[in-house]
């Protein structure tokens, strides 16, 4: 049984080598379950009685199971809507992000690049001083960017916190002897990257994938400030004005005092599936880059 756990080496260690093992065990065991255990209890509580819920009766498993909640969600139709857009949004400015972060990161972890310090200050410089959201905004108006897929993409094109981690990347994980191997071949700096670094580079996509990628799927302001037409906007903000729209009936005072609990309940139970409904394709897609998302994430820890 032990070795099933643990594995074969464990059998033949020390007996200090395996209390330090079970002690890494069981606090990485419990730390996992603080970090998880709220999303499952929002899941369970999404899919049980809203009374129950709120006389904490559920822990481990839903109590009075219904589905009240996400059926009322789903009612509205304009949630499909909002799923396609975000999913526009999320795949177009992701896409930007990568084409404008990746070969910024590449060109500055060249260290012969032309004023390269002054570049790098005035990158970082963005990192703790902006004009605010009036200039922004009117900035994205005079580019006549306003109610476009283009005002929630373009603003945030680099993120440079992004952009230094995926220098560090190029200039710890690719060595100068293959660029020198590759002049000699006839390639330039454009051959260089595209058919030799690029490829060998999953790790660092992968994980500006996943950033960029939840980060649009759960951006909401720059659509509440952008965006008008109501056919364009993302999921975020439908789910809000659901939110918003069973708390006001909720809180109507016409009602009577049953039917006042009743909505109560139901807006906990809303507010529940709204944040699965939100969560569920960023959990379904870190699966598929999560091998490459903990490499990269690694960046620069360890050196040797």
């Amino acid at each position: 049984m032990i070795e099933k756990v643990f594995g074969k080496q464990f059998v033949n260690q020390s007996r200090a080598n395996k209390a330090f093992d079970i002690a890494n065990h069981i606090i990485l065991f419990t730390l996992m379950m603080i970090v998880l255990y709220p999303l499952y209890f929002i899941v369970i509580s999404s899919f049980s009685s809203p009374i129950a819920v709120a006389g904490g009766e559920v822990i481990l498993f839903p109590k009075g199971f219904n589905m009240d909640g996400y059926k009322e969600i789903f009612k509205y139709k304009d949630i499909w809507t909002g799923y396609r857009n975000s999913i526009i949004y999320t795949a177009v400015g992701t896409t930007v992000n990568l084409v404008s972060t990746i070969p910024a990161a590449f060109a500055f972890s060249r260290r012969d690049l032309p004023g390269i310090k002054p570049l790098m200050l005035l990158f970082v410089f963005t990192m703790f001083f902006g004009g605010g959201l009036i200039p922004t905004f009117l900035l994205v108006q005079a580019l006549h960017m306003d109610n476009t897929i283009w005002a929630l993409v373009l603003p945030g094109a680099v993120g440079v916190y992004n952009l230094i981690v995926a220098r560090t990347f190029f200039e710890q994980s690719i060595p100068e002897e293959l660029y020198e191997a590759s002049v000699v071949d006839g390639c330039d700096y454009f051959k260089y990257f595209f058919r030799i670094v690029l490829p060998i580079s999953k790790p660092i996509i992968a994980v500006m994938t996943l950033i960029y990628a939840v980060g649009h799927w759960n951006s909401y302001f720059s659509a509440l400030i952008y965006l008008v037409d109501r056919s364009k906007f993302p999921l975020q903000v439908i789910l809000r004005e659901i939110l918003i729209q069973q708390q006001q009936v909720a809180g109507n005072s016409a009602m009577t005092f049953e039917a006042v609990e009743q909505q109560r309940y139901l807006a906990e139970m809303i507010k529940y599936g709204v944040i699965v409904v939100a969560s569920l394709p960023a959990l379904c897609m870190y699966p598929f880059v999560q091998k490459h998302f903990v490499k990269g994430m690694m960046i620069g820890a360890v050196k040797g």
